[in-house]
C-alpha cells in the first residue's frame, strides 16, 4: 500500500489541522485498502486518487469537514445513500467527525466507482 502514496500528497495532509489531517488521513487508507493499484496526486489542489488515467475519487479538506468526493458519483447505485449533491456527474460524503467513517460502505463505493470507469 504505501508504494502508491505519494509525497506531494504526504506534504498536503500534514498542514492540514488536526481533526481534519485525522479525518483526511483515514479516508486516504480507506481509499487505499479499497484498491491498492490507486494512484494519488494532488490535482485542483486537493488529494485525487485514481487507475490509470481514470479519475476515481478524491479528499476536499474544508474548515470543519472532509468530502469523499465521486467524480462519477451520480452513476453509482448508492445502497446505503451516503452520497450527497445534485450535480450530473459528481457526488460526495460529507465526514465531520471521525464516528462519520462508515469503512466498509465508503470502500463499497469507491470498488463501484472503479468497476464503473472501467
Amino acid at each position: 500500500m504505501a508504494s502508491k502514496r505519494n509525497e506531494k500528497v504526504d506534504e498536503f495532509i500534514q498542514a492540514l489541522p488536526e481533526d481534519i489531517k485525522e479525518m483526511t488521513e483515514s479516508l486516504r487508507g480507506v481509499i487505499h485498502e479499497a484498491n491498492e493499484n490507486m494512484n494519488e496526486e494532488i490535482k485542483w489542489n486537493m488529494p485525487c486518487f485514481s487507475t490509470g488515467n481514470t479519475n476515481i475519487c478524491y479528499l476536499q479538506p474544508a474548515k470543519k469537514h472532509v468530502n469523499l468526493g465521486f467524480y462519477s458519483g451520480a452513476m453509482l447505485q448508492d445502497k446505503d445513500n451516503i452520497l450527497e449533491g445534485e450535480g450530473k456527474k459528481m457526488r460526495h460524503i460529507r465526514i465531520k467527525k471521525m464516528e462519520d467513517v462508515q469503512q466498509e460502505k465508503m470502500k463499497a463505493l469507491i470498488e463501484e466507482a472503479i468497476e464503473y470507469e472501467a
